[in-house]
């Protein structure tokens, strides 16, 4: 798996994710939950990762969506 987006905004996550079912590219959101352990302040990032064999297609169109600022380093 490899993390695309690490964010507190959870209106991008949406975002994001509603761009990668148009993709037809399965993804997963980590840490979506946290917020019962922070108090709902939204201190920790949510992180949006993909399948290695989908992260090049995930990062363009993410990059096509003016979202290219948004994505994690490709390590």
């Amino acid at each position: 798996m490899r993390e695309l987006v690490r964010t507190n905004d959870v209106v991008l996550v949406s975002a994001i994710g509603a761009l990668l079912d148009g993709a037809r590219i399965h993804h997963l959101v980590l840490d979506q939950n946290m917020s019962v352990i922070e108090g709902s302040v939204g201190v920790i990032p949510r992180r949006i990762l993909v399948h290695d064999d989908d992260n090049r297609e995930a990062r363009q169109v993410l990059t096509d969506a003016g979202l290219a600022h948004e994505l994690r380093p490709d390590v």
